[in-house]
């Protein structure tokens, strides 16, 4: 099993939204970054999920899902009428890919990015280190540092 960090902007797509589609489960799709998609082709069906809110008065990890169905064609690279269009990318040959992702759980509170920075077992971190992109790994020690001391 893998761990990952997926961030969203929560007035556009929140932890609460994932929770509120079908079955808890939504595609993530958008993700226009070459480093980011890399990342979500890796992911497995089971992998653990870290949601983080960006671009809020408070950013943070404000909840966890769960991959349920591996990296497949972005379907909105193919339509015109999707603000993630790209023309360059068709379905003989797609550029960006998605995954689907199932909800898991909803924190009381966000923790913080400011918590996450100050925390000398996450100075590592990808998050901590390169902030800008949308998804990342996250490690095993991580993970379980982040479980056992801010829930």
């Amino acid at each position: 099993m893998n761990y990952w960090l997926m961030k969203t902007e929560p007035d556009t797509f929140s932890i609460e939204d994932l929770l509120n589609c079908p079955q808890s489960i939504s595609m993530w799709e958008g993700v226009r970054n070459y480093q980011a998609r890399n990342f979500m082709r890796e992911m497995k069906v089971g992998d653990r999920v870290m949601i983080y809110h960006s671009s809020c008065a408070v950013p943070g990890i404000a909840g966890f899902a769960e991959v349920c169905r591996t990296a497949y064609p972005d379907p909105t690279a193919f339509d015109p009428e999707s603000s993630y269009y790209d023309p360059k990318s068709s379905s003989e040959k797609p550029r960006w890919f998605c995954v689907d992702v199932q909800w898991r759980f909803t924190l009381d509170e966000v923790i913080p990015l400011s918590t996450l920075k100050s925390d000398p077992l996450l100075s590592d971190m990808l998050l901590v280190k390169r902030n800008r992109l949308s998804v990342m790994p996250v490690t095993a020690a991580e993970w379980k540092h982040i479980q056992s001391h801010y829930l």
